[in-house]
């Protein structure tokens, strides 16, 4: 409210905005059609990747299934609807019949929660077994080693229970390296054990290489270990007074004192390996693992996900700039800075709607079982002028879990640099074990450094009701794009190599449109200030 009587007057309707409307009425449209035209099958570069597109089902335009990522999720997108319709319909079914063993006066029949321990129970029990069928289903004779890991894990977090002071380190060692160990050793053979064991190798279910997502389930288990140990370990008046301190932004507090009850086994399968939630997230804390939803929200968040998978496809149908990023070293010859500069912009633009989709996706599972997971992508690509925020938003899920659980115990805002150089190590050591995303790790460290100078130096507190200031943090939002960009194509899309090869071709043109595409970037940041 004190915002709201303090911000100054709207300026969509001033001369300054109405002559940046003029110039994104112009600007947008072309970064569209610089990219359709260079990837068109008129081009030269297209015999280099035109036998890498498929048939497509839009107007007979063909499309570009190249990344395999979302290759992955397409092909089995109506096989995850039917698994979700099954669930659900099996989750209901159970609901329903566990409501006539409830007490009427304790229970709410359009409420996903059971007020009584033994219902609560069941539940749990029933999501486990549920779980251990479907893991079955994806994971065949690697179903074992999975639930190895999960005992392991479970007993370490006893340990915290047990008045172990070190449980915390202990948590953090063994996932650490079970999560190495899984890759390097390629999720284990039982080839390896004995020879009379190879024959299980060949059953590996649906997605026999269970270890390349379990990186996510990681987070799962880290989050209940150090939620059990700090339960029961925090004072009732530390909790209490961090729940009160909460913001949006901050993560989940435990409650003080649990009862055994709320840390089972059956609770512990339940949370780790809960169906919609378990291949790509997103992440919730063990403590926030329940909470409603009216219906019609639910309605309209289905339609916002299907009006992000008809933007993909339309994306991919228009313009195939992957099969052309993935052509082959070299593949920017010939072309201007701005067509490699919009090749690369709509490269980000696909990442974030392929991790976007399934996210999406599986959040709306969750949501229709009656479990609120937090939105991962709350603000779209293009609409981020600061590198702090963008990472906020970006797999905000993982952000809330990276703060909670390392972020803070680093040292938090007392120790900016050492906490954001150990955090985004982790990030992309947990992604993938590969020098180009290490290099983006410490390189995403650096490019948040410039932000975090310029707020001290010129506070908006101090200096944010000068006229200059505004366009100031403008030309700032700009600088942050650029560095935005080039973490991003190094870590996702081309790497350290391709981006200096991208950076040669567009400086090389930078008395003509490289000025021009800082000069639309500023009216850009200049829209996403007054949006804001």
């Amino acid at each position: 409210q004190s915002y709201i009587n303090t911000a100054p007057p709207p300026r969509w309707r001033t001369r300054e905005f109405l002559a940046y409307y003029a110039v994104f009425l112009v600007v947008v449209p072309q970064m569209v059609l610089a990219a359709c035209r260079t990837t068109r099958p008129t081009t030269k570069q297209y015999i280099k990747y035109g036998h890498r597109l498929s048939d497509g089902w839009l107007l007979g335009w063909r499309v570009d299934v190249t990344d395999a990522q979302y290759h992955l999720f397409r092909s089995h997108l109506p096989l995850l609807v039917l698994l979700a319709l099954v669930h659900l319909a099996f989750s209901h079914a159970f609901r329903l019949v566990l409501s006539r063993f409830v007490n009427p006066s304790t229970y709410a029949p359009d409420s996903p929660r059971y007020s009584t321990a033994k219902a609560r129970t069941a539940r749990a029990r029933f999501l486990a077994v549920f779980a251990l069928v479907l893991l079955g289903a994806l994971h065949g004779s690697s179903l074992p080693k999975v639930l190895a890991i999960l005992w392991i894990n479970y007993r370490v977090a006893m340990l915290g229970g047990a008045g172990q002071e070190w449980a915390p380190y202990a948590t953090w060692i063994v996932n650490l390296v079970i999560l190495f160990a899984n890759e390097l050793c390629g999720g284990y053979h039982y080839a390896s054990l004995h020879s009379s064991l190879a024959w299980l190798d060949d059953y590996g279910g649906l997605l026999p290489r269970w270890h390349i997502s379990w990186n996510i389930s990681m987070l799962r288990l880290i989050s209940f270990n150090m939620e059990y140990y700090w339960a029961l370990h925090l004072s009732p008046q530390a909790s209490t007074r961090t729940r009160t301190s909460r913001t949006s932004t901050s993560a989940p507090v435990p409650d003080p004192a649990p009862s055994a009850g709320n840390y089972t086994f059956s609770l512990y399968l339940a949370y780790v390996l809960y169906p919609p939630l378990y291949l790509a997230g997103p992440i919730m804390s063990y403590r926030s693992f329940a909470d409603e939803l009216r219906p019609l929200a639910l309605v309209l968040y289905a339609v916002r996900f299907a009006a992000c998978l008809l933007t993909m496809e339309l994306v991919l149908h228009s313009m195939y700039v992957v099969a052309l990023k993935d052509s082959g070293k070299g593949w920017w010859e010939g072309l201007g800075a701005n067509e490699v500069a919009m090749v690369g912009f709509w490269n980000l633009i696909v990442v974030w709607l392929k991790l976007l989709l399934p996210w999406r996706l599986f959040r709306l599972w969750a949501l229709l079982d009656g479990i609120v997971p937090p939105e991962n992508m709350v603000r779209c690509m293009a609409n981020n002028y600061s590198t702090l925020g963008f990472w906020r938003s970006w797999h905000r899920s993982f952000n809330v879990w990276i703060v909670r659980y390392l972020y803070i115990p680093l040292g938090g805002a007392s120790q900016p640099v050492l906490a954001t150089l150990g955090v985004f190590t982790f990030v992309a050591l947990w992604h993938d074990l590969r020098l180009r995303l290490l290099v983006w790790g410490w390189g995403v460290t650096l490019f948040v450094l410039p932000e975090m100078v310029a707020r001290k130096v010129v506070p908006a507190s101090k200096f944010g009701a000068k006229p200059w200031y505004r366009h100031l943090a403008a030309l700032g939002g700009v600088f942050n794009v650029l560095l935005m960009m080039t973490a991003n194509l190094i870590g996702f899309v081309v790497g350290v190599d391709g981006a200096k090869a991208l950076w040669t071709v567009m400086l090389g043109g930078w008395e003509g449109a490289s000025r021009i595409s800082l000069a639309c970037l500023f009216v850009g940041v200049q829209l996403m200030f007054e949006y804001r």
